[in-house]
């Protein structure tokens, strides 16, 4: 059968789809418009499958507070340009509005959760087809709170990093600029009673060993109870920089972190990283150019 223009540019609208694509889905489905959605669908998901080896280290995070409850999450693109585009900023924070709302318990559960009649796994795919690169939702993290507590979050470089934070005893303008604080200098733990007793023992094993093979090489060689102090003031000094409350406050380096809480307490915190963790591919932009005006 004949397909209009008119047929093509509804599809088209409907689907995001290229207007050949859309033109080829109609005329594989005699003209109906559902079967041609579910053409384009399956055809959006097959696209996408051949991008699976392809590695998505770029992308977004971002986080959605709604009552009690804030989401935090990371989607990936293959490249930065991509991430930067409204319909992958859009697909992002979508994907942070059902986690809030959807509550998963995990990253399987997350991908089931129905969008529009399809799992969010199968809405990521056919976005895939439809951008052009291997998407990926990499991760999520979930966190409830009391009416007596506050939440602080923060996105910092637009969107390349996110942090959330749950305080209690705290406003929360404090909370948010504490958030700010974790974005930007990663703190690994709260405090010192939240590192694990193996990694003390690691950190003073390597100071200690430090300082013996210094001491072995000086010329005046210090006593073992010097060597002991040298090892304490040296692990203070470390675990102060791991911990955020014993950090120096990025808005005001004159106090702390815990200075500024001000008897406010920090009970979670958590941050995202784009990529972080992820083997990037490094690729010649030339060569990657002239493979595409070949293909």
């Amino acid at each position: 059968m004949a397909i209009s223009a008119k047929l093509v540019k509804e599809l088209r609208e409907k689907t995001g789809a290229g207007m050949m694509d859309c033109k080829k889905a109609l005329e594989e489905c005699d003209g109906n418009i559902e079967a041609s959605f579910d053409w384009l669908r399956e055809k959006g998901i097959a696209k996408a499958a051949k991008k699976a080896d392809r590695i998505a280290a770029e992308g977004l995070t971002a986080f959605v507070v709604e009552g009690n409850t804030a989401a935090m999450v990371e989607v990936n693109s293959e490249t930065d340009f991509v991430a930067k585009n409204d319909e992958f900023i859009g697909l992002v924070n979508k994907v942070a509005q059902l986690v809030v709302a959807n509550k998963p318990a995990d990253l399987d559960a997350a991908l089931a959760i129905d969008v529009e009649g399809k799992d969010l796994a199968t809405f990521i795919a056919e976005a895939s087809g439809k951008i052009g690169e291997k998407l990926s939702f990499r991760r999520f993290v979930l966190i409830e709170k009391t009416e007596a507590q506050e939440f602080g979050a923060y996105s910092h470089m637009g969107g390349k990093m996110t942090a959330v934070v749950k305080v209690e005893g705290a406003s929360g303008e404090v909370a948010r600029d504490v958030a700010m604080h974790v974005a930007a200098a990663n703190p690994q733990y709260i405090d010192r009673t939240a590192i694990p007793a193996e990694v003390l023992e690691h950190e003073s094993a390597v100071l200690l060993a430090q300082a013996k093979e210094e001491n072995a090489g000086a010329a005046k060689p210090k006593p073992d109870n010097i060597i002991e102090k040298m090892v304490e003031g040296r692990l203070n000094k470390n675990l102060k920089e791991m911990c955020l409350v014993d950090q120096e406050f990025i808005k005001n380096p004159d106090q702390t972190v815990a200075q500024y809480l001000n008897g406010g307490q920090v009970l979670e915190m958590s941050r995202f990283q784009v990529g972080e963790g992820i083997e990037k591919k490094v690729v010649d932009f030339a060569e990657e150019v002239a493979a595409q005006m070949k293909g």
